[in-house]
C-alpha cells in the first residue's frame, strides 16, 4: 500500500499543474503581441502592439459587437472577439462613414491617438509601417 504522505504530494502536484496550466490557457486568451492590420482598400497595413495597447486600455475600449437589433453593444469581459470587417462592410451596415474595416479603424484609431498626442502617433506613417 503507497504511503499517505507520497499520494497527498502527488496529488498536490497535480493540483498546482492542473491549476498553472488552466491559469496560462487563459491568459494566452489575449491575441496577439503584436497586429498587422489589412484592408483591401488600404495600401498599406497598420501594424501596432496590442500588448502595449492592453496595458493601457480595457479591452471595451476597442473592442464591442453589435446587438440583435443591429446597434452597438459594448465589450463584456470574456465577450468572443470577431473580426472588424464581419460587420463594418457595406452588406451588413447601412452607415457609410462606417461600413468598411479602414473607415471604423481610422474612426476609433485615429479619434484616440489625437487625444493622445504625447503618446500615440498621429502622422499616418506612425502606425502604416512600409
Amino acid at each position: 500500500m503507497p504511503d499517505k504522505s507520497l499520494i497527498f504530494t502527488a496529488s498536490l502536484v497535480l493540483v498546482v499543474v492542473l491549476l498553472v496550466t488552466w491559469n496560462h490557457s487563459i491568459a494566452s486568451d489575449t491575441g496577439p503581441e503584436t497586429m498587422e492590420l489589412k484592408s483591401a482598400a488600404g495600401k498599406k497595413a497598420a501594424r501596432f502592439s496590442h500588448k502595449n495597447h492592453q496595458e493601457s486600455f480595457a479591452c471595451k475600449e476597442c473592442h464591442h459587437t453589435r446587438a440583435d437589433d443591429s446597434s452597438l453593444s459594448p465589450y463584456v469581459e470574456g465577450m468572443p472577439i470577431r473580426k472588424c470587417i464581419d460587420c463594418h462592410n457595406p452588406e451588413e451596415m447601412s452607415n457609410p462613414k462606417l461600413n468598411s474595416f479602414k473607415l471604423a479603424a481610422h474612426g476609433l484609431c485615429k479619434e484616440c491617438h489625437k487625444q493622445n498626442r504625447d503618446s500615440a502617433p498621429t502622422k499616418c506613417s506612425g502606425c502604416h509601417i512600409k
